[in-house]
């Protein structure tokens, strides 16, 4: 049975880190209180209810730094969800927090209000690697903010990662697990840097100041990651995460296997039916749009049965359960036996990537569409 999901974005942060290409504003960017985004995000969440959609069996509320709103603000927001929407038993309820906005008073109020789960960004664990990404906290506060959850109560608590930043060293990446696993948390997203058009750190590579990441790299970096916590107990369950029994986050599952989810709060995206928009990006005209009793959508589009194939194949073989082989089209089934012969993928009824085929997802995945 499928589930639904509500994604929540809060668009603010503190500072902008030099990576970052997500719809956020600092307080200098962005003519827009907190309290004005809540009034509106509940607005929201009520017009959207209305449409008669299903309870949410999972939230998550990303961001931006959605800490920054603080224990309050973030069980407002899951208040206004439960009051319009509702909420399933048992359901998973996920807000990101940054490292340095945190407490253990914050994770106490978190678990009162009804979260269940709690994703903390790490990054690294290397000091000079951390100011290369421009983020503001220390190593050890990720650390720290983690053991705080864990100690207020939380079972599901998420470290993110990443690997492949300019500078970084093996050792740095060894020392990064040694500290997440230090943790005992059940969840480890890694991911390898993206440098995005527009950003600050795409201008200091193109300027010479930092070097570019090569996909080498990026290869070794991965193969140390999914060794050291395949050794510890944690089980892949997509290309870019692992847990231990019981940690997946089922909220990303629902993306990862083309699910129904609501998306509230400036630039958040949403997929209904076969139905996928997108709202305004800024905060001050999303507000403005839910004071008149409008919903804020600024574009839409319908998703085609063939879309909504590439789409299923992409993702689903993304995930250690794979998909169906009767998905795959005829014509890309030598590609696929190729794939099998080079011990990449492997096929009964469903069709699955090997360990050594995690490497190559994109380019499997691709090989596979492209045959289609």
């Amino acid at each position: 049975m499928d589930s639904f999901g509500v994604y929540v974005h809060v668009p603010f942060c503190a500072t902008r880190c030099g990576y970052c290409d997500f719809n956020t504003y600092t307080p200098t960017e962005v003519d827009s209180s907190h309290a004005q985004y809540l009034d509106a995000l509940e607005k929201e969440l009520e017009l959207a209810a209305a449409r008669g959609l299903p309870q949410a069996d999972t939230v998550f509320i990303g961001g931006g730094t959605p800490s920054l709103l603080g224990a309050d603000g973030l069980g407002r927001i899951l208040t206004a969800i439960r009051n319009t929407f509702g909420l399933t038993a048992n359901a998973e309820v996920t807000t990101e927090s940054n490292p340095e906005s945190t407490s253990p008073g914050y994770f106490a109020g978190l678990l009162d209000a009804g979260f269940t789960r709690v994703s903390l960004g790490m990054q690294s664990a290397s000091t000079p690697v951390l100011k290369v990404l421009d983020r503001q906290h220390t190593p050890g506060r990720a650390v720290a903010a983690a053991r705080e959850a864990r100690a207020a109560g939380f079972a599901h608590v998420n470290l993110d990662m990443i690997y492949g930043t300019p500078t970084e060293t093996d050792d740095d990446v060894r020392r990064t697990l040694d500290a997440i696993l230090a943790t005992d948390v059940d969840h480890v997203s890694a991911y390898s840097l993206i440098v995005e058009d527009g950003t600050a750190m795409a201008r200091k590579i193109r300027r010479g100041e930092l070097p570019a990441p090569k996909e080498d790299v990026y290869a070794d970096r991965y193969e140390i990651i999914a060794d050291t916590l395949a050794a510890h107990g944690y089980g892949w369950y997509e290309v870019s995460n692992w847990a231990k029994p019981g940690g997946e986050c089922r909220h990303n599952l629902i993306y990862w296997r083309n699910q129904q989810w609501w998306g509230a709060g400036p630039g958040a995206h949403s997929f209904i039916g076969a139905e996928r928009f997108f709202n305004v990006k800024r905060p001050e005209r999303y507000a403005q749009l839910l004071a008149d009793a409008t919903l804020p959508i600024q574009d839409r589009e319908t998703i085609t049965d063939e879309e909504a194939h590439t789409e299923a194949v992409m993702l689903g073989l993304r995930l250690k359960e794979g998909i169906p082989s009767g998905w795959i089209g005829a014509g890309a089934q030598d590609v696929v036996d190729r794939h099998v012969r080079a011990g990449l993928l492997e096929q009964s009824d469903r069709l699955r990537l090997t360990d050594s085929g995690r490497l190559l997802a994109d380019g499997i995945i691709t090989d596979i569409l492209a045959a289609e």
